[in-house]
C-alpha cells in the first residue's frame, strides 16, 4: 500500500519549509497569470509585426504613478503598457455578472471552479527546488508540498477534474454553441488524455529503477539529478528523461496542447464556428476563472514537462555547486525550474500564434490514428529496453 510520505518529527522550520511551496502554488501561480497575459499580448504583437499593449503604463504622461503624483514624462518603450493586466482585472470585477434565462444556476456557478482548481491542485506533488537544509532542519528536504509516494495518479487524478469545468459550462448555459464547445471538449480531451496516459505509463516504466520509486514525481527528478544507485549528482544533463525518451517528450507535449485547449486544438472555443464555445455565456470574474484556469493549466503541464523530461530543478554543474553550497544550489534550482516552465509557456504561445487551427476531424483523427498507436509503439519499446 502507497502511502504519504511524511516524517513526524518535523521541525519549525521544516513546516515553514513545506509552506513555501503551497504559497507559490497558490499565491505565486495565480500572481504570475497576469504577466503571462501580458507576454502573450507582446509575444503575439512581435509576430504579427503590429502594435501590442502599450497605453496603459506605469511611468510616462498617462501612467498610473506620473497622473498619482501630478507629474509627467515619457515612458520607457519597454513599460508601456505594463500595467495592462491590472485594467484588465478591474475590467473583470467591475463588469455585470449576468446568467441566461434558462441557465442551471448552480452548474453555471460551479463549473468556472472546476475549471481554475484542477490545474492549481497538480502543484502540491510537483517538486520544485533541491533538497536543502536550512537553520532549524534536521536534515535536508526537498521544496515540494505533499511528497506522495502516488504523486503521478494525484495528478492525473486532479487533471480529469478541469473536463467537467469545460462539459458543465457548455451543457449549463443553455445555449447550443456552449453545448457544443461543451461536447468538442470532453470529446477532445478522451482521445488525447487515452494517449497522454500511455505515455506516461511509459515513463512510469523508465523511472522505477531499483531504488526508484516510478510513481513520485520527487523520485523521478532525483533520478534524473543523481547518478542511480548513488547520491552523487550529475553535472551534466545527460540524465534527462528527453535524453531516454524522446518519442516520449513529442508525444506528451503534443497531448498538452490539446489538454490546454490551446491552438491549434482550440476546437472548443474557437470563435469562427463557436463563438466562444464553452464560455459564451460567461462574463465577469467567471469568465476571468476559466480565463486564468488556461493560464494555470499552461503552467502545470510546463511543470510537468520539466518534471518528467527537463530534469525538474535540476541544472548543468549542480554537482559542483552543491558541493560547495547547498543552499546556493537549492536555490540556484528554483530559478532553474522557473525557466525550464517558463520556457514551455513562451513555446505554447510562440506556437498559437504560429501555427492554422486544424479542423475537428482531423484532430480527432490525429488523436485515435496516430498519437495512441505510436504513443503503444513507445510503451513496448520501453519495456523491452527495460528488460
Amino acid at each position: 500500500m502507497y502511502t504519504l510520505a511524511v516524517d513526524v518529527t518535523y521541525t519549525p522550520a521544516e513546516y515553514l519549509w513545506k509552506l513555501l511551496p503551497l504559497l507559490m502554488a497558490f499565491g505565486g501561480v495565480l500572481g504570475v497569470v497576469p504577466l503571462l497575459v501580458y507576454l502573450e499580448r507582446k509575444i503575439c504583437a512581435f509576430i504579427q509585426d503590429r502594435v501590442g499593449p502599450n497605453r496603459v503604463a506605469l511611468l510616462g504622461p498617462d501612467g498610473l504613478l506620473p497622473v498619482l503624483i501630478g507629474v509627467g514624462g515619457k515612458a520607457p518603450r519597454l513599460l508601456a503598457g505594463l500595467i495592462q493586466p491590472l485594467a484588465d482585472a478591474v475590467k473583470l470585477f467591475t463588469k455585470e455578472d449576468f446568467m441566461p434565462v434558462g441557465a442551471d444556476k448552480f452548474l453555471f456557478t460551479v463549473a468556472p471552479f472546476f475549471a481554475m482548481l484542477p490545474p492549481l491542485l497538480a502543484w502540491l506533488v510537483i517538486p520544485i527546488g533541491a533538497p536543502a537544509t536550512l537553520p532549524g532542519m534536521d536534515h535536508p528536504m526537498p521544496l515540494v508540498a505533499a511528497n506522495l509516494d502516488v504523486g503521478v495518479l494525484w495528478v492525473l487524478a486532479v487533471a480529469s477534474l478541469s473536463a467537467y469545468g469545460v462539459a458543465l459550462g457548455g451543457w449549463a448555459s443553455n445555449n447550443k454553441f456552449g453545448l457544443l464547445g461543451g461536447v468538442r471538449a470532453t470529446a477532445q480531451m478522451i482521445s488525447y488524455e487515452v494517449a497522454l496516459l500511455i505515455v506516461i505509463a511509459s515513463l512510469i516504466m523508465h523511472y522505477s529503477e531499483p531504488g526508484y520509486n516510478g510513481l513520485s514525481l520527487v523520485d523521478m527528478v532525483r533520478q534524473q539529478a543523481y547518478v542511480p544507485g548513488t547520491e552523487m549528482a550529475r553535472n551534466a544533463p545527460w540524465g534527462w528523461g528527453i535524453f531516454h525518451q524522446p518519442l516520449a517528450f513529442v508525444l506528451f507535449v503534443i497531448c498538452a496542447f490539446a489538454e490546454n485547449n490551446r491552438l491549434p486544438f482550440d476546437m472548443p472555443e474557437c470563435e469562427a464556428e463557436l463563438v466562444g464555445g464553452y464560455h459564451t455565456e460567461y462574463s465577469s470574474m467567471k469568465f476571468g476563472m476559466f480565463f486564468q484556469g488556461e493560464y494555470i493549466a499552461m503552467l502545470s503541464m510546463g511543470a510537468l514537462t520539466a518534471t518528467f523530461f527537463l530534469g525538474g530543478w535540476h541544472y548543468p554543474g549542480f554537482g559542483w555547486v552543491s558541493h560547495w553550497n547547498a543552499n546556493v544550489a537549492a536555490l540556484l534550482s528554483l530559478v532553474a525550474f522557473g525557466l525550464k516552465v517558463l520556457g514551455f509557456v513562451v513555446f505554447e504561445i510562440w506556437v498559437r500564434w504560429t501555427l492554422p487551427r486544424l479542423r475537428y476531424d482531423q484532430l480527432m483523427g490525429m488523436g485515435w490514428k496516430i498519437l495512441i498507436p505510436v504513443a503503444l509503439l513507445n510503451l513496448v519499446l520501453t519495456a523491452v529496453l527495460s528488460v
